[in-house]
């Protein structure tokens, strides 16, 4: 059984997460820790084998650092704060002789990595892109870290990112985006969207029962997880 404390418990992300966890049975829910619930991280700490953050990006680091200090894997789904000074804290610790691993990605929906990848192969043969991010109006950070991750992707494929990647914030709205490549005569749209919070859970559960196995302190990207199709 792995024991598992949701930072942000509050939050509608948080909160989705904590029945994901209370629904799996091999998965015990340890704790709940949110300001708004009276209840630090630190505290909430104590027993538990897994921490997922789903925070804010000036806390994120903060609390991955907490969980590196009480030896508790960190799965962080927060984006927008330094990924480099997490993986900076994370390897410090293992030097240090800690064992918590810290796991992060910037999109825990199964179909919006398959866009990701769909994407930069796409860019090897057409290398003009568009991005188009649109999230819910209390997403703070914009561009989103999928968008950024996804520009990544594409450029260390060849791809040429047209700059600004455009960012929508509106109510309605959960986690969508829009690839448009483009060559001669013609033009590739590549769209996922998260129309539920829910979406992203089974991502979610994959990364917290893995992250005590990886190798790496500090480990970014659900596509390191997935198993490939027989």
């Amino acid at each position: 059984m792995i024991r598992v404390v949701v930072s942000g418990a509050a939050g509608r992300m948080g909160e989705t997460v904590c029945d994901a966890v209370e629904a799996a049975a091999d998965l015990e829910l340890a704790g709940r820790a949110d300001p708004a619930l009276g209840v630090e991280l630190a505290e909430a700490l104590a027993g538990a084998d897994v921490a997922v953050d789903f925070t804010t990006p000036d806390t994120a680091l903060e609390n991955v650092r907490a969980c590196l200090a009480a030896g508790v894997h960190a799965v962080v789904g927060t984006t927008g704060f330094d990924p480099d000074a997490a993986r900076a804290a994370a390897h410090d610790a293992r030097a240090g002789g800690g064992r918590a691993n810290v796991f992060a990605a910037p999109n825990f929906a199964i179909g919006a990595v398959l866009l990701m990848s769909f994407a930069a192969e796409a860019a090897r043969h057409m290398g003009a892109a568009e991005i188009v991010e649109l999230h819910h109006e209390r997403k703070l950070d914009a561009p989103s870290g999928t968008a950024k991750r996804t520009a990544e992707l594409i450029r260390e494929a060849g791809g040429d990112v047209h700059e600004p990647i455009h960012s929508v914030r509106l109510p309605g709205l959960v986690a969508h985006q829009e690839v448009i490549l483009g060559c001669e005569g013609q033009t590739l749209t590549i769209r996922h969207d998260s129309i539920d919070r829910r979406s992203f859970m089974p991502g979610v559960l994959i990364a917290v029962r893995a992250v005590g196995d990886l190798p790496d302190p500090f480990t970014v990207g659900l596509d390191k997880l997935l198993q490939p199709v027989e």
